[in-house]
């Protein structure tokens, strides 16, 4: 990813989705122990949550301002990631061997790709019309910036709009990546 084009929003958005894809198919395999599971679950949900902040922060905005239908999509999208944020906070202390661990993560995993398939089936294509490679860049950019600072654990009551997110966000991820350390924590 040396090139400035690899970072335009598209690329972006769709590479952290094929990276998604990836966890999820180590995850339904069952293939390594509870340790490794566990580990895998913890990491799947601290990428969920930094790819979703950025969107928040940077793709819907833009939906919002360049779709004739903007707002109804990005209300629909961040739906959708509190719903998956939902399960990711029930998700989140649970070790493989309760009964609901694989019942979270497949939950999550269906809804997720769901998610996926709406946003690069709909969103993602009507913003690549509406938006200049310029403007695409520059968001793919911002998503990138915002996924380095964002929190790594889910905050379901946490704004999900800018500018509150924008501003709240740092201090949460400040927090997370302590508690992170302090816990080893996969993220």
């Amino acid at each position: 990813m040396t090139t400035t084009t690899k970072h335009d929003l598209i690329s972006v958005i769709t590479e952290d989705h094929r990276a998604f894809e990836r966890i999820f198919k180590e995850l339904e395999s069952g293939k390594g122990g509870d340790a490794h599971r566990k580990d895998l679950a913890d990491h799947l949900i601290a990428e969920l949550v930094r790819h979703s902040i950025a969107e928040e922060q940077h793709m819907y905005p833009a939906a919002r301002r360049h779709l004739p239908d903007g707002d109804e999509v990005a209300d629909h999208e961040i739906e959708e990631h509190s719903k998956a944020e939902r399960i990711m906070k029930d998700l989140e202390g649970l070790e493989p061997k309760d009964n609901r661990f694989d019942e979270l993560v497949g939950k999550l995993i269906e809804d997720v790709r769901h998610h996926i398939e709406e946003e690069e089936g709909d969103l993602l294509p009507k913003l690549q019309g509406a938006c200049s490679a310029e403007e695409l860049r520059d968001l793919g950019e911002k998503i990138l910036r915002a996924k380095k600072i964002a929190p790594t654990r889910p905050h379901p009551a946490a704004p999900d709009r800018p500018p509150a997110n924008r501003i709240l966000a740092p201090g949460t991820a400040f927090i997370d990546k302590i508690r992170d350390a302090l816990e080893d924590r996969n993220t």
